[in-house]
């Protein structure tokens, strides 16, 4: 963490910092959150990419803030240069729309407000799970024990978080736990050909 790439600092740090600037506005930035029904209605733009810088609370950011900050080092290092920081903040911000696009899919109906950048790092996570002891930078097949045993246990524990609960200080927000699971999918499954066209992984 405290040699990570100089852009998955500026993801982490940039959570709260758009936490921050949500509060000086005045409905409190959920004007611009994502209501799954909007992409019947076709009024999704902006909600769906503007949710995953938006909040419900400063535990809601902190915690995807140490998230990014945990998973998204590796996934960076993957893609250096300036092609690789475009890449590495493409695949985060592509893992957050795909993240809200799942959650919008499955509940096609609700009006309720989304907000939150969980599928993004969730994103990260599936990525960064294909380094798991590696030092080499190549990646773990997806059919490698590691690899499988580490994304059941997560995505358990996801869905029995989601079932279960709230969100640490997000004033009695439900977890969208089915955006964490599309953008961990996401994530797990692209970092492969993504890193390949950003930075050249040598091993999918």
């Amino acid at each position: 963490m405290f040699n990570a790439p100089l852009v998955s600092v500026l993801v982490a740090f940039s959570i709260p910092a758009f936490y921050f600037l949500q509060g000086w506005l005045s409905d409190g930035g959920f004007s611009l959150a994502f209501r799954p029904a909007s992409l019947a209605e076709g009024t999704w733009w902006p909600g769906l990419l503007a949710a995953m810088f938006l909040h419900a609370g400063w535990t809601h950011a902190g915690m995807n803030a140490v998230g990014a900050i945990a998973f998204g080092p590796p996934v960076a290092r993957l893609m250096p240069g300036v092609r690789g920081a475009v890449g590495f903040l493409l695949f985060y911000i592509v893992c957050g729309v795909v993240g809200m696009l799942g959650y919008g899919l499955v509940h096609a109906a609700s009006h309720d407000v989304v907000v939150g950048a969980s599928g993004a790092v969730f994103g990260l996570t599936g990525a960064a799970i294909r380094l798991l002891g590696r030092r080499d930078g190549v990646l773990r097949p997806l059919t490698d024990r590691r690899v499988l045993v580490m994304s059941a246990i997560l995505m358990g524990v996801n869905l029995a978080v989601g079932l279960i609960g709230l969100v640490p200080g997000g004033e009695g927000g439900g977890i969208a736990w089915e955006a964490h699971a599309f953008g961990f999918l996401f994530g797990l499954l692209l970092i492969g050909p993504w890193s390949r066209i950003f930075g050249g992984a040598r091993r999918i």
